[in-house]
C-alpha cells in the first residue's frame, strides 16, 4: 500500500432514524424515535472505515454539516494523519466562528471512521494502535432502560438483567425526589450489596432535589449521580458535591473536546469523566480526555450512544488507558441501531465484562441496506 493509497476520496454522513413504540420515560421525557447519523470515509485503496456521530437532536443538520463544510476540507487528506485532520477541523470549525458544538459531533464520528482505516492499514484493532491490551471491562447496564415505572416493574426489569451478567445497573432519577427514592430503596432492598447502582437525573434535578435524595444515595451505597444539572452550571455541580459527601458527581458526556473537560476537571467537582466518543471528539479526543483525568487520578466511564461503532470505540479506549472505569452497556429493549445496522459490540462475559474486538480496526460492519431503507425522521426524539 503507498501513501497516496490513503487519500481520502469519498466522506459522507447517513442520517437514519426508527419509531421506538415502547418509549422508556426518563428525565429529559419520553422516548418516541431512535436516530443515528452514520459517517462512511473510501479512501483511494478502497479501505472503507465507519463511524457514528451523535445526532445532537437534530440528525439531519448533523449530517448536512458533514455532507458540506467538513467534506470539502478533508477530501483528498491522508486518512492516516489523523492528529492534523483534528488540527484542521478545529480551527476551521470549532476555535472561530465555527459551528462548535455540532462540528464536535459531527467531527467524532469522522474520527472513528480514521481509526478504523488505520487499523484495517496495518491489520490491527484499534486498542492496540493505541497501545492497549485486551483485557477484560466491567460493564453496568445502561442506555435507553430502567426509566420511571413502578418499583417492582422496575425490580423485575433489573432481575431481567441480573441474569444476563450485569452485576451493575443504571437507575433513572429526575422523577420527583420522593419517587426516585423509593425506586432506589426497592432496587437496593431486592438485590443488596451484590447489585452496584449508578443513578443519573439527566440535568433535570435542581438543587434542592439533591439535597433531598443525598441521604438516600449514601445509604443505598450509589456508585455515583450523574448529570443531575445542564452541563454549564459549574457553580450547582461545586454546590451539590458538598451536599453530596461521600457519593461522587459524574459528568461528561455533554461537554465538548479536552478544553471543557479542563475546566470540568478543574472546578474538582465531578469525580467520573463520562465523555461521548460521538460527542468529544472521537477516540483521538477521548484519548486525550483520559490523560487529562490520570494526571487527576479520575476514572473515565464513557457514555456510549445508538451503535456497535461508539460501542467498540468506547471499549477500545478502555482497554487502553490506565484510568478507565466501567463500560456503559445499552440494554434498551428496541434498538434496531444496536442489533440490526451493526451487530453488537458488548457482548459479556461470565463476569460481566467485555473486551475490545481482535478484528483490524474498529472491529464494526455496517448494514448499508438498513441505512436506505430506514431514512431520518426529522423531530423531537422526546416528548
Amino acid at each position: 500500500m503507498t501513501k497516496t493509497d490513503l487519500d481520502i476520496v469519498e466522506l459522507r454522513a447517513i442520517a437514519s432514524s426508527v419509531p421506538v413504540r415502547d418509549g422508556v420515560t426518563l428525565g429529559i421525557g419520553r422516548a418516541v424515535k431512535r436516530d443515528c447519523v452514520i459517517i462512511k470515509i473510501v479512501t483511494r485503496g478502497g479501505l472503507v472505515g465507519w463511524g457514528e456521530s451523535h445526532h445532537g437532536r437534530c440528525p439531519g443538520a448533523i449530517a448536512h454539516l458533514v455532507n458540506t463544510t467538513l467534506q470539502q476540507l478533508l477530501l483528498g487528506m491522508p486518512a492516516d494523519e489523523v492528529n492534523r485532520i483534528w488540527d484542521k477541523v478545529y480551527m476551521r470549525q470549532m476555535a472561530s466562528h465555527g459551528m462548535g458544538t455540532a462540528a464536535a459531533l459531527a467531527f467524532s464520528g469522522i474520527d472513528q471512521a480514521l481509526w478504523d482505516i488505520r487499523g484495517q492499514a496495518v491489520g490491527w484493532p484499534v486498542y492496540r494502535l493505541l497501545g492497549g491490551s485486551r483485557k477484560p471491562i466491567p460493564a453496568y447496564a445502561g442506555g435507553i432502560s430502567l426509566g420511571f415505572q413502578a418499583p417492582d416493574t422496575l425490580v423485575n426489569e433489573v432481575h431481567a438483567l441480573r441474569e444476563q451478567g450485569y452485576r451493575a445497573i443504571k437507575l433513572r432519577l429526575g422523577d420527583t425526589a420522593a419517587l426516585d427514592i423509593e425506586r432506589l430503596q426497592a432496587v437496593r432492598k431486592a438485590f443488596g450489596d451484590e447489585l452496584g447502582i449508578m443513578a443519573d437525573a439527566n440535568t433535570a434535578y435542581s438543587l434542592t432535589d439533591v439535597r433531598n435524595v443525598a441521604s438516600a444515595l449514601r445509604e443505598c451505597r450509589v456508585i455515583w449521580l450523574e448529570e443531575p444539572f445542564a452541563p454549564h452550571d459549574y457553580r450547582s455541580y461545586a454546590t451539590a458535591a458538598a451536599l453530596l459527601g461521600a457519593t461522587p458527581l459524574a459528568a461528561g458526556e455533554n461537554h465538548y473536546t479536552r478544553y471543557e473537560f479542563a475546566r470540568l476537571i478543574e472546578d474538582k467537582a465531578v469525580g467520573i469523566l463520562q465523555p461521548d466518543a460521538s460527542k468529544a471528539g472521537g477516540i483521538t479526543e477521548l484519548m486525550r480526555i483520559a490523560a487529562l483525568g490520570s494526571a487527576w487520578r479520575l476514572p473515565l466511564c464513557p457514555h456510549t450512544c445508538a451503535t456497535g461503532l461508539n460501542m467498540a470505540s468506547s471499549i477500545h479506549v478502555l482497554a487502553s488507558i490506565d484510568n478507565g472505569g466501567y463500560f456503559e452497556a445499552d440494554t434498551a429493549k428496541e434498538n434496531l441501531f444496536r442489533d440490526r445496522l451493526t451487530r453488537r459490540a458488548d457482548s459479556l462475559d461470565e463476569n460481566g465484562c467485555v473486551s475490545p474486538s481482535d478484528e483490524p480496526g474498529l472491529g464494526v460492519a455496517v448494514d448499508e441496506e438498513f441505512l436506505r431503507a430506514h431514512p431520518v425522521i426529522e423531530g423531537p426524539a422526546y416528548v
